[in-house]
């Protein structure tokens, strides 16, 4: 399968944004601490974050490479501390595993709050335990970010003051991939459920228009998918996107080469996890395309900004534990370092005061870049996006 040419040059924000960055984080606040709700903790010396990750249950496959990256982070910043005031905090990390479950995040969420005091909040992998976490939070008034997708997490805006999220909007992973498949007449698209693959579902009809030929959605993780995928391979269109988080993504596409489907195949961001790439799966990728952020591609040692050394060292520190970085984008990285920097900026563990240094934030993580603003909580920003392609079990930029 020949390989487009993909070379979307054009004036981005991105380097705009990070250069001015350092104007740009002075936000009106109160010198009070007392004024904002939750726990000050003058004399405290930790900066105290609680996690909910899906761990195991089918959201894990995303979870597990989302813990790893935060336990690097957070050991790395902990080698000099955060400076907050006139202290030098350490991160205190709570890690708790939701299984998936959406009650459980929620329980999770109100007991790290009432039980471990903590100043801002990090999880939700899917966007169903992610929509039950922000309700806590927002009640609670405790900053939140949100590991999930799905579009509906920060909207609307005056119900999720306290909410932010990390992962590309839907609308640009969308627009993206009809510049991909600009050159194909009828396309298909198969699509999880619940809020996540809904709002892929509404950001592919905007962006393909009356392309979309066929579209299907998958039952539950772990359901047998033929059907669904066999009634978009029967409409027989020029290309398939497929908008799933692993391992249903993998599941999907293995079905799609069984019904004799072998053109053009493009995932999301979700289907980037190292399930897609394992056993079978790898096969049936095979060439298949995936948008997704560009710090995928890994580092390069001509790198020379500060966020490009912060990603460099990440990697080395992963490939160190781990033995490879592959297959997923490290959001909880880029989470802590949000929060961390806010607090800094804020000089304040409060939760208020973290919540308003959020929320002016432009920054450059670890993952992508982020402009965080007042009338806009997330995710990260178009141009940090690439088209990469599975060749060889791995995923490969194109350029």
């Amino acid at each position: 399968m020949a390989k487009p040419a993909l070379d979307r040059t054009r004036i981005t924000r991105r380097g705009v944004l990070v250069a001015a960055a350092g104007t740009l984080f002075t936000a009106a606040c109160g010198t009070d601490e007392s004024n904002s709700p939750g726990p000050t903790t003058r004399g405290s010396e930790e900066l105290i974050i609680g996690a909910s990750l899906e761990l195991t249950g089918p959201g894990s496959a995303h979870g597990v490479l989302q813990e790893r990256a935060l336990r690097i982070t957070v050991d790395t910043l902990n080698e000099e501390g955060v400076p907050v005031g006139n202290l030098r905090r350490r991160i205190k990390m709570i890690y708790r595993d939701n299984g998936s479950r959406p009650e459980t995040a929620a329980q999770q969420a109100t007991e790290l709050i009432s039980k471990e005091n903590v100043h801002a909040l990090i999880g939700g992998i899917t966007a169903e335990t992610s929509l039950e976490m922000l309700k806590v939070a927002q009640t609670e008034q405790v900053p939140f970010i949100s590991l999930a997708a799905a579009d509906g997490i920060i909207t609307p805006l005056p119900q999720r003051t306290y909410i932010y999220k990390l992962q590309p909007n839907a609308e640009d992973v969308a627009r993206m991939m009809a510049d991909l498949l600009a050159a194909k007449p009828k396309v298909g698209l198969i699509y999880s459920g619940g809020a996540y693959g809904q709002a892929g579902l509404a950001a592919v009809r905007k962006a393909l228009g009356g392309k979309l030929a066929a579209e299907s959605q998958l039952p539950p993780t772990g359901s047998n998918v033929s059907t669904a995928v066999r009634k978009v391979a029967d409409a027989a269109p020029d290309a398939v996107i497929i908008w799933a988080q692993a391992p249903d993504s993998g599941a999907a596409v293995q079905a799609l080469r069984a019904a004799s489907f072998g053109k053009q195949v493009v995932f999301d961001p979700g289907a980037v996890a190292d399930d897609t790439l394992t056993g079978d799966n790898a096969t049936a990728a095979q060439d298949a395309f995936a948008i997704h952020p560009s710090s995928l591609a890994g580092m390069s040692l001509t790198d020379t900004t500060m966020a490009d050394l912060d990603r460099r060292d990440f990697i080395y520190r992963y490939i160190q534990k781990h033995g490879a970085f592959r297959g997923f984008a490290p959001y909880t990285s880029d989470a802590v370092r949000l929060i961390a920097n806010a607090a800094r900026l804020g000089r304040s563990v409060d939760r208020g005061r973290i919540r308003v240094y959020l929320e002016n934030l432009i920054t450059e993580g670890i993952a992508g870049s982020y402009d965080f603003q007042p009338i806009k909580h997330g995710g990260m920003t178009a141009d940090s996006l690439a088209v990469f392609q599975v060749t060889n079990a791995a995923w490969v930029r194109v350029n």
